[in-house]
């Protein structure tokens, strides 16, 4: 289990001391990882609507193959179609996975809307199998939707 509230604390004061979007976006990427035990890899897709397809910025955990998905392509690209966030508790499910690593069990990626219109994501990879709760998809969307300001 993780502190939701003193995460949401931290999100906050880290967005306040903000000196650019990418250091504050690798800022959240690393208290992410560190505070909650299933969050293995976590980083940030940002959306070039001129390409139709998102560009990996900041990230903390294993390096990827995986620096420009197109929209629709895999749950980072569907999510970035449908503006909505995508729970998956077993990756060996998804007929559209993109595999960053043979030890990723699930993913949950949410949306960074700026007035409705999306412009980047937050992808977090797990190595443990299902261990994402609503308490994940609310953090993360409160995380999403103060990043917007960046953006």
């Amino acid at each position: 289990m993780f502190d939701k509230e003193a995460i949401k604390t931290q999100t906050l004061y880290i967005i306040e001391n903000s000196t650019d979007r990418n250091t504050t976006l690798l800022e959240i990427s690393k208290m992410l990882k560190n505070e909650v035990y299933h969050y293995d890899w976590v980083g940030f897709y940002l959306f070039d609507a001129a390409k139709d397809g998102l560009f990996l910025g900041p990230y903390t955990g294993a390096s990827t193959d995986h620096t420009f998905i197109p929209t629709g392509k895999g749950v980072c690209g569907q999510v970035a179609q449908h503006k909505q966030p995508m729970v998956v508790q077993d990756v060996n499910a998804i007929e559209n996975y993109l595999s960053c690593s043979i030890n990723v069990q699930s993913e949950i990626v949410v949306p960074v809307l700026k007035d409705g219109k999306f412009v980047a994501e937050l992808d977090i990879d797990s190595h443990s199998p299902a261990p994402f709760t609503t308490n994940d998809t609310e953090l993360l969307e409160f995380i999403c939707q103060k990043l917007s300001v960046l953006f």
